[in-house]
């Protein structure tokens, strides 16, 4: 079933709270997620099925990029493609805005989101060493990619 994307305002905190502290390891706080909501360069978006809330996004617009701060989705609706449909989104928001490139981060461990990024076209450009820390102290590297939109293309 594919996922309703629609904007998030103020009004979805609560749930995207509660979507935040079950499916992270180092969830934002909720001080942190108010921010998103009050910062004109942050452009929350939601994934719904039916009625209820199975992911969200957060793109942050700056000077000549957009960077996906955060990406979300409920363990029940994973590989279902609700993470692709979300970043599909995004990348057309970014390229709406004539972003030169979509930046983003992601644990080295997380195969499933490295493996999505590739496929739609996400290019590694570095690792930042020991960058995440999960509650347990643990560290692990943070893979830092990008793509390329049409605004940065050379013609």
């Amino acid at each position: 079933m594919t996922p309703r994307l629609e904007p998030l305002t103020s009004e979805w905190l609560a749930r995207v709270v509660a979507l935040e502290q079950a499916g992270q390891a180092m969830p934002w706080s909720g001080d942190q997620l108010q921010n998103v909501f009050e910062d004109e360069r942050a452009h929350p978006w939601g994934a719904w099925q039916r009625d209820c809330l199975v992911g969200y996004a957060v793109l942050y617009r700056l000077p000549f990029e957009a960077e996906l701060q955060t990406l979300v989705v409920a363990a029940e609706a994973r590989r279902c493609g609700v993470a692709r449909a979300l970043v599909e989104r995004l990348v057309e928001e970014a390229t709406r805005w004539e972003s030169e490139r979509l930046l983003l981060e992601v644990g080295a461990s997380n195969r499933a989101a490295l493996g999505l990024y590739e496929k739609l076209g996400f290019r590694r450009d570095g690792r930042r060493r020991d960058y995440y820390r999960d509650p347990s102290g643990q560290y692990q590297d943070a893979v830092l990619m990008s793509l390329l939109l049409p605004a940065g293309r050379v013609a």
